[in-house]
């Protein structure tokens, strides 16, 4: 679901640079899962794996900002070669600071998602912000774009496809 018009929408998406992504609620479905003897899982989706191939494809970085701290973040990062990882970020608007110096990247020329209370300083900060239409309503309230689909169903694949398109670049 699109909060701004579509010219409005597609010049802030052009802007992009690096996409940051929350990992509870967004690249998962948001559930907690654990094993009898205490370990944590977590479900991810492929086709949000196969959009961070093509944002890395394109020259769109890619970054994970999440407020918990688990290894299982760690490993996903690392098998889709995603270097920028902050987790326990208390201050999300800090941690995408730390990576503002990093890169020498505008506000505006970030994009985040998130689904939670604590993610609204953060994507009432950058460019163009989104979330999936299981976030809070609060946070549904502010962003720029509602996916189509549920946290942990492609939510990452989506933004990456309309930044894409609006940067006019193949979604291959």
């Amino acid at each position: 679901m699109v909060r701004k018009n579509t010219r409005v929408l597609v010049a802030k998406l052009r802007r992009i640079r690096m996409l940051l992504l929350d990992v509870d609620g967004v690249l998962t479905d948001g559930g907690l899962y654990y094993a009898a003897d205490g370990v944590e899982l977590k479900r991810f989706h492929a086709h949000d794996g196969y959009g961070v191939v093509l944002a890395h494809r394109h020259g769109l970085k890619v970054g994970l900002i999440s407020g918990r701290s688990t290894p299982i973040v760690d490993a996903r990062a690392r098998a889709l070669r995603i270097d920028d990882v902050i987790q326990g970020a208390v201050d999300k608007v800090a941690a995408m600071r730390t990576l503002q110096q990093k890169y020498t990247i505008a506000d505006e020329e970030f994009a985040y998602v998130g689904d939670e209370l604590f993610d609204i300083p953060l994507l009432e900060t950058v460019g163009f912000s989104a979330a999936p239409p299981n976030a809070r309503a609060e946070v549904l309230s502010v962003v720029d774009y509602v996916t189509k689909v549920e946290g942990g169903n492609g939510v990452a694949r989506e933004i990456v496809d309309l930044i894409l398109m609006a940067q006019q670049k193949r979604l291959t």
